[in-house]
């Protein structure tokens, strides 16, 4: 019963989170289904009724299309999705197709929803789609594919499938390691890219950036004050008086 529960959990990946590049609280909300909330009453207790699962498709959290799916008055039937514990797929990594009418073939990875195990691998997979505002046009596109039965990742050094395990290197780095024949699998560059940027390296900051050195600039340093203290310190205001005794009856 308790690994039904986790199947069927929703939570958002790592992997969305660092390719989105946004802050962590704001994709939460963007997920947050509030289905009821008390009145803000005195009467009322302030208590709200949240959905606990989220149904995750190929569009991010913060997008019209993933809301609409998720409306509050609408019911969603029960995903189940097997958890994998460590995922080893990036985009980026070649891959090749163990199932379909491309099987045998390789392709790059270029999107990825870490929530549902799903990968796109560029140019395989591909299915006719009818859009709703165009019902004579038809639209070709990639299909997903589930990472722990449909796709394989590829040696770099021969081409060929191999299963891949985490393992550390001299310097203490956790690197993918291929166990057929040993060789690294390193992550690829197209990891690194979010919306804003390719690499980190390449961005050029702009006039609405916070520069590095403000970043690492110390705006706040503790102490035991209270608020009016501090003031006190900063105006140089001095407080000779001798406050009077107080009686509690």
């Amino acid at each position: 019963m308790r690994f039904s529960v986790i199947c069927c959990a929703r939570k958002i990946a790592p992997l969305t989170l660092k390719h989105s590049n946004l802050p962590e609280e704001f994709v939460r909300r963007c997920t947050e289904v509030i289905e009821y909330e008390a009145p803000k009453l005195p009467t009322h207790r302030q208590v709200s009724l949240k959905r606990q699962k989220t149904n995750f498709e190929l569009h991010k959290p913060w997008s019209s299309v993933f809301q609409h799916s998720n409306y509050p008055v609408k019911k969603t039937n029960k995903i189940w999705v097997e958890p994998i514990k460590d995922w080893c797929f990036f985009r980026g990594d070649r891959v090749e197709i163990l199932t379909g009418k491309d099987k045998g073939k390789q392709g790059i990875i270029t999107y990825i929803v870490q929530e549902r195990n799903w990968v796109i691998v560029q140019g395989m997979n591909m299915v006719f789609s009818k859009p709703r505002t165009h019902p004579y046009h038809y639209l070709l596109k990639e299909a997903p594919l589930l990472v722990n039965k449909q796709v394989v990742l590829v040696d770099p050094g021969d081409l060929k499938p191999t299963q891949v395990e985490w393992r550390y290197d001299e310097e203490g780095n956790r690197v993918r390691v291929s166990i057929r024949t040993g060789r690294l699998l390193p992550i690829p560059e197209m990891e690194e890219e979010t919306i804003d940027y390719k690499t980190k390296s390449s961005y050029i900051e702009r006039g609405k950036d916070t520069v590095d050195a403000a970043m690492c600039k110390v705006t706040f340093v503790p102490k035991l004050k209270t608020f009016e203290m501090d003031l006190m310190d900063e105006y140089g205001i001095k407080e000779d008086r001798i406050p009077a005794k107080t009686y509690w009856y």
